[in-house]
């Protein structure tokens, strides 16, 4: 039988989504199968957003109708009945449908709303019991004194006890960051030690509306600006009647300027402030109305392309939006990747995972999904937090990344780059760079040191100290001098430069690592239920047999280092002894040399594809291999085989490419891809810090 948890809150405004998405991410990165459900929804047609957040979010293969039991109006009319049963039998008979087909499920109880709201808590437990689920109660701190809060948990403990349900504990969320101790000196007086309680501080930000939520809540037109705008947190309202001086007096970072269409000498002041170093970055701008800006002045605006910002328009007056605006509430969505990490850091800054998973029996699946394997990429690089270094910090990508990074307390970061510029870029994409330290090369005075260290290193190749100077005003070679002399751990650059820009200069001074004699790549090939490596796929184009031997065993010690147990497939177009031809022997040799550097490695090849990953087909072409049918790494004769066939399996298979990594250097540089999105950036920084965990051979 599957195992599950519900949670429910105690009162309104809780901050439950919170809760949701930080158990959520908690399962979804230790239990192959999870599934989300709902009891009751609210009636309509609207998708319910927090199924819509969870089933996005985590990619649940299940449908709609099966992550909740009834529509509230349904429920509604049954309890009115007095036909509770028949209600409770309606939801039991969907959850047990959607139960068998998961290793876990999480129920998310009634949302506090509606004529439902004054026993939900009650009902809520009811249906725990009779759904058979242990129940975590949720209270919420906000604008509540120690001794509210205790009366309420003291409340809390009772309903449950007189319900006769399975309590796991309770979360008082919201509550203020000052009193975070005593709150739980006093839960710990209510609480038994067999149930757990946690504390979580308000977080402003996620009490905020995004621009995106003010358009939808709206029904607004989006008159200018993009995606990323839109993702926009707005912290207070400023209704723009007043002159310009007075305005610019009150506007303050975050701020939405709410503005009648007509007044373009404000739009034009608004946008200006963007581009100013005295003023604050406004959130976001909305004309009331329906009066729209002439294109020209649109076209003018979208000249400047500094300022990111998101322009909305509405047809009520300003009086009416303003009203309207202050009944927009603050939700988490999954369009919003920044403001998800946000909320799950916070989550995982206050909340035991570990004693949480133990509280709820979670044991780690024998499978690893993709979401598993990222989740095992934070916890491994904070076991260990190292310092990376980013010398693109132009690129707002690498910004927001970075932004991701930070929260969820992954690494320490360097950006490199003019400071003023980007400190404002930060400021303008809403990122406080508190926790980042930026270096300027052609101000840093470790210019000088980095060139001399340079020179040393390089006049034999006929570099000069004046030329050795010049180089390292060049970020891609600041950067890596940084990581060649222990000012960071690691490199990650390509977003914005080319692979050989990236790794040409930890080819020159960095260098391999002893006993390898090539820089090669892999790339973790994440399927819905395992993780394979794929090499060289990136790198070396035609490599020798020396060299194809060195990749398996670099992969070998990739896949290794993040937990892959490394069962190495020498691929070939033919499958052990009876294929003949320069690349088999190629291959025959390759294998023949790992195996005898490394014995105890398993390795096996030449193999072809279909025999290394294919039970069925290895027990025909190769029976009784260790690897054959079970290969995890998966070594390829050429670029061009494996740089095709990566892709050709990341389409067909929807499997996602983590990587390329770079392996054999002495200190790790990883490159990115141009086109990467800011998921492949943190992933690969995190790759980058764990790789600097491994302590280097003497």
């Amino acid at each position: 039988m599957s195992r599950s948890l519900y949670l429910a809150s105690a009162e309104p405004e809780t901050g439950k989504s919170l809760i949701v998405l930080g158990v959520m991410n908690l399962l979804a990165s230790q239990v192959g199968r999870v599934g989300f459900f709902r009891p009751i929804i609210h009636s309509g047609n609207q998708t319910d957003p927090h199924i819509r957040l969870v089933s996005e979010r985590y990619d649940l293969p299940y449908e709609y109708d099966a992550m909740y039991g009834v529509k509230s109006d349904d429920a509604l009319m049954k309890i009115q009945e007095g036909d509770t049963d028949s209600l409770i039998t309606d939801i039991i008979n969907k959850y047990k449908k959607l139960q068998k087909r998961c290793d876990f499920v999480l129920c998310e109880g009634t949302d506090f709303s509606g004529a439902l709201s004054p026993f939900e808590f009650e009902f809520d437990a009811r249906i725990a019991n009779n759904l058979g689920t242990p129940l975590l109660s949720i209270i919420s701190g906000h604008m509540k004194s120690v001794t509210e809060i205790s009366d309420t948990a003291h409340v809390v403990r009772s309903i449950l006890k007189n319900e006769k349900t399975y309590s796991v504990g309770l979360i008082v969320n919201r509550a203020n960051e000052e009193e975070l101790e005593a709150i739980q000196k006093r839960l710990d007086k209510i609480y038994p030690e067999n149930e757990i309680t946690f504390v979580i501080s308000e977080k402003e930000i996620l009490q905020r509306p995004t621009m995106r939520q003010i358009k939808d809540g709206l029904n607004a037109s989006l008159v200018f600006g993009n995606d990323e705008a839109l993702n926009h947190h707005i912290y207070d309202y400023k209704i723009a009647a007043m002159s310009l001086e007075r305005i610019l007096a009150h506007t303050s970072d975050g701020s939405l300027v709410v503005v009648p269409g007509d007044r373009t000498d404000v739009l034009l002041t608004m946008v200006m402030t963007l581009l100013s170093e005295n003023y604050p970055h406004i959130g976001g701008i909305l004309l009331t109305g329906g009066v729209k800006p002439d294109p020209y002045l649109v076209k003018l605006i979208d000249g400047l392309k500094k300022v990111n910002i998101a322009m909305l328009g509405v047809y009520t007056d300003t009086y009416t939006t303003a009203m309207r605006l202050n009944k927009i509430p603050s939700m988490l969505t999954p369009e919003n990747e920044r403001r998800l990490n946000i909320a799950i850091g916070h989550f995982e800054n206050f909340v035991d995972g570990e004693q949480l998973a133990r509280k709820i029996s979670i044991s780690r699946s024998d499978i690893l999904t993709p979401i598993m394997f990222e989740f095992e990429l934070f916890e491994k690089a904070r076991s260990k937090r190292k310092h990376i270094v980013l010398p693109e910090s132009e690129d707002e990508r690498i910004l927001e990344a970075v932004d991701i990074l930070l929260r969820r307390n992954v690494v320490d970061i360097t950006l490199l780059g003019n400071v003023e510029q980007v400190k404002q870029k930060t400021s303008a994409l809403q990122i406080k760079p508190g926790k980042i330290t930026i270096i300027d090369p052609a101000e840093s005075e470790l210019r000088e040191k980095f060139a001399k260290e340079y020179y040393k290193l390089r006049k034999h190749k006929g570099v000069s100290e004046d030329a050795a100077f010049d180089i390292m005003g060049d970020v891609s070679y600041f950067g890596t001098m940084m990581v060649h002399l222990g000012y960071a751990d690691g490199m990650v650059s390509g977003a914005m430069h080319t692979t050989q820009h990236t790794i040409r200069p930890a080819f020159e001074f960095v260098k391999t690592k002893p006993g390898v004699s090539i820089v090669s790549s892999s790339f973790f090939m994440c399927f819905e239920d395992r993780v394979l490596v794929y090499g060289d796929c990136a790198v070396n184009p035609n490599p020798n047999s020396e060299q194809l031997a060195d990749i398996a065993i670099s992969s070998a010690e990739t896949a290794k280092s993040f937990g892959i147990e490394p069962r190495i497939a020498m691929l070939s177009y033919s499958t052990g002894e009876s294929g003949k031809g320069e690349d088999v022997v190629k291959v025959r040799e390759a294998t023949r040399i790992a195996r005898e550097r490394r014995p105890d490695l398993s390795i096996e090849g030449p193999i072809q594809y279909d025999a290394a990953i294919d039970a069925s087909v290895a027990k025909k072409k190769m029976p009784g291999s260790a690897v054959a049918g079970k290969a995890t790494v998966f070594i390829f004769p050429d670029l061009n085989t494996g740089n095709n066939t990566y892709k050709a399996v990341q389409r067909a298979a929807n499997a996602v490419a983590i990587g390329p990594v770079l392996q054999g250097l002495n200190k790790p540089v990883n490159d990115l891809s141009r086109g990467c999105l800011v998921k492949d950036i943190v992933n690969t920084v995190a790759i980058t810090a764990i790789q600097a965990q491994i302590e280097p051979e003497k």
